[in-house]
């Protein structure tokens, strides 16, 4: 397997992780800078979350129909051009709208770079192949929190989304020097009906469940957003199945380990994808800490998260994909009781070893995921599979932000007053009990689950 690929295409992920760790340091200041309050922000960051679930399921017919290189290159200018857009926001609008395009960039840029890689690899070295993409990527959760807190604490928030622009040049230059032009799959027809229903109901029900607790609104606009939401993903569901090529084929659903991937992955997102938004917030708000020193604690769980990138293929192959994806989600859940746990006067060098054990395990979680999504799915498949677990992991990590705000927010609304630490924790209590469903729907995986994806296949006779 050629490294040089994967380590390209991981620009995308550096400049994504990058933005997304450094953003989650500097709420509370870009709130005060733009007149809202921090929970409010949680509209900005599922407006991207957003923009991803509406675009990702034509990703895989753009990079068919014009080239996955041109795709990429283009989707990396659009990110570029969003983050541009972010720098010079001066209202919770316009924060939103600039979100929103920065999204349309990342829409592109992720899933063609999976999409790449899953064709260009052999399925025995998929696990691999997926832990060189995300190394580079995980460079920027160990950089973004502290560079962002710094350039938040001590120059200004803006910073943390021109620093997008020259990662952005340098990525663009890489794939147009060394990433070579793949074989193109004849896309047929694009299916704009479908794409026009699911697209709505996935921002209808993302935008509804983000704001129907926020102040800024009224409660009934949430409500209504998310019943239409519902109302047109079961017409989608109903036109897809209908339907000889859909925008995304709901039918591959019925491959067991394709399933169970998307299933039990969906409870560990919605219990992991508010971590991001919570804790900062909570070290900020309720242990005083500025936005650099909550950096410096937070990108703890990325130093684990990158050792286990070295040695998630040895972790596949000796212990079995349902082993390690049960340990890896129960960490993951006993982490989030933890950070229920936490008080100011908890040690920090405590609540750091605790990031990098959590932040090793989810690694591991992601890296396994993302291959055993493909265990089941054939070449031909495999981007119908990649729309499709793509688009989950976006809509459930949305939605995962969506529970825990709306969680912080009801306890903060039944008691009254300011935000105070027990609003944080209930939050991560219940986050926790999400997590944990994964954990009990992997355990029921068979024990051989995943094992063409760390050995070679057998010789044809």
């Amino acid at each position: 397997m050629s490294r040089i690929t994967p380590l390209i295409l991981a620009t995308a992920l550096f400049m994504e992780n990058m933005d997304a760790t450094v953003i989650s340091t500097s709420l509370n200041a870009i709130a005060s800078d733009i007149g809202t309050d921090p929970i409010s922000l949680k509209l900005a960051l599922t407006a991207y979350l957003v923009a991803l679930a509406i675009f990702i399921p034509i990703s895989s017919w753009m990079a068919d129909r014009f080239g996955a290189r041109t795709v990429f290159r283009w989707a990396m200018g659009v990110f570029v051009l969003g983050s541009l857009a972010c720098a010079f926001a001066n209202s919770l609008e316009t924060f939103v709208g600039a979100r929103f395009l920065q999204g349309m960039g990342g829409a592109m840029m992720t899933p063609v770079a999976r999409l790449v890689l899953v064709r260009s690899t052999a399925r025995h070295d998929l696990v691999a192949a997926m832990a060189w993409l995300t190394i580079p990527g995980l460079i920027g959760p160990i950089v973004g929190p502290p560079f962002g807190g710094f350039l938040t604490t001590y120059l200004s928030w803006h910073w943390i989304f021109l620093i997008n622009v020259p990662i952005g040049m340098v990525g663009i230059a890489l794939v147009s020097k060394f990433l070579p032009e793949m074989e193109r799959i004849e896309p047929g027809m694009m299916d704009f009906k479908g794409f026009i229903l699911a697209g709505s109901a996935f921002a209808l029900f993302v935008f509804g469940t983000s704001v129907i607790s926020l102040p800024a609104l009224p409660p009934l606009f949430g409500v209504i957003a998310t019943v239409l939401g519902i109302v047109l993903g079961l017409l989608y569901v109903r036109y897809a199945l209908a339907t000889p090529k859909p925008l995304f084929d709901l039918r591959l659903l019925r491959f067991p380990f394709f399933r169970s991937a998307v299933v039990a992955g969906s409870f560990f997102r919605l219990g992991q994808g508010a971590i991001p938004f919570l804790f900062p917030l909570m070290l900020q708000l309720s242990f005083g800490m500025s936005p650099f020193e909550s950096g410096m604690v937070t990108f703890a769980g990325a130093v684990g998260a990158i050792i286990a990138k070295f040695v998630a293929n040895q972790i596949f192959a000796t212990m079995g994909f349902r082993n390690a994806l049960v340990v890896a989600t129960a960490v993951s859940a006993l982490g989030l009781v933890a950070m229920g746990l936490y008080t100011p006067q908890t040690p920090l060098p405590l609540i750091i070893a605790i990031l990098v054990v959590v932040g090793f395990w989810q690694s591991i979680f992601w890296t396994g995921s993302n291959a055993f999504v493909f265990s089941d799915i054939n070449d031909k498949d495999a981007g119908q599979a990649n729309v499709i677990s793509q688009v989950n992991v976006q809509l459930t990590i949305a939605l995962g932000v969506a529970l825990g705000g709306g969680i912080l927010e009801a306890s903060n609304a039944l008691r009254g007053g300011e935000l105070i630490l027990a609003d944080f924790h209930l939050a991560f209590f219940v986050l926790a009990g999400m997590c944990l469903i994964s954990t009990a729907l992997f355990m029921r995986l068979p024990g051989n689950a995943g094992h063409q994806l760390t050995r070679p296949a057998p010789a044809a006779e």
